[in-house]
């Protein structure tokens, strides 16, 4: 990466000037405690004077999720471990395109304008952001936003089931087909997985880092966790350990989009009883 060479305004096919020559992206970070973490431009920047979300242009061999969280650390001290990334949102011109990515704390965040771009931070309530002179682009675009602040993907896969769908030659080594699922899982969750794949219906501009359960039972007991994955074994029943990892799901983060993957329809109905979506095993997004 070349440093700063993505800085410079692009004209943009819709008839405006944008800032970044490969786009742009801003960190739209929740502390559910505290709300969504902004920033008052300077008054010499463009649109200064308005409030918007830390963040400037993508530079070449940046993600967005790079850029956005770099720009939050070179703006407002926002330290890279202490927000895990969610969702992305994109808008994109064709021609230029802006990402927001969504992430939430995982402590507390001490903000402070570390550059002459912020002239002020601010934790503001969700609820009253829309009464902030925003940044116009920002302001389009806070109503969607808004609606999955500190919302994750949640991912509960039936390990059975999905290998079991698999012609891979599971059967002869449940244990070792249940790590390569796992291992896909995982590489999954780390590149984030397009809406209109999993089915959140948020809409085809977003995409997820989504949080994976993996249930395992039998002969795959053995199958150890791994960065991205969490793996629950079942004592007896398989379905019912995932019913019950989607109730406390459930219970302990409502807003959060749940999906079972699994092609059992006694166990689809079940999960669907608990409030979660159902996805089947050859519609998940892995190779």
């Amino acid at each position: 990466m070349v440093r700063d060479d993505g800085n410079g305004f692009v004209r943009c096919a819709c008839g405006k000037r944008h800032w970044g020559l490969h786009g742009a992206a801003g960190l739209l970070l929740t502390d559910p405690a505290r709300g969504v973490l902004l920033q008052k431009r300077a008054w010499w920047t463009h649109y200064g004077r308005t409030w918007a979300l830390p963040g400037g242009a993508v530079q070449a061999g940046e993600t967005p999720w790079q850029a956005a969280i770099r720009e939050a650390g070179e703006e407002a001290a926002v330290p890279s471990a202490a927000a895990r990334a969610t969702s992305e949102s994109i808008v994109d011109h064709g021609t230029w395109r802006y990402t927001t990515v969504l992430a939430t704390t995982r402590h507390a965040v001490t903000e402070r304008a570390v550059s002459m771009e912020s002239a002020e931070l601010r934790w503001v309530p969700p609820a009253e952001v829309a009464e902030l002179r925003l940044h116009p682009d920002f302001a389009l675009a806070w109503p969607e936003l808004s609606g999955q602040l500190d919302r994750e993907l949640v991912l509960v896969v039936d390990a059975a089931n999905v290998v079991g769908s698999r012609p891979d030659g599971w059967w002869r080594d449940r244990a070792g087909a249940a790590v390569k699922l796992r291992d896909r899982l995982a590489a999954l969750g780390e590149a984030g997985v397009r809406d209109d794949a999993v089915g959140v219906l948020a809409g085809p501009q977003w995409s997820w880092w989504p949080r994976i359960v993996l249930v395992v039972e039998g002969q795959a007991r053995g199958v150890a966790a791994v960065p991205g994955v969490q793996v629950v074994a079942a004592e007896r029943d398989g379905d019912s350990e995932i019913v019950r990892v989607v109730a406390k799901a459930r219970a302990d983060r409502a807003g959060d989009h749940v999906l079972v993957v699994t092609a059992d329809r006694e166990l689809r109905a079940r999960v669907s009883a608990e409030g979660a979506g159902v996805l089947g095993p050859r519609a998940l997004p892995i190779r």
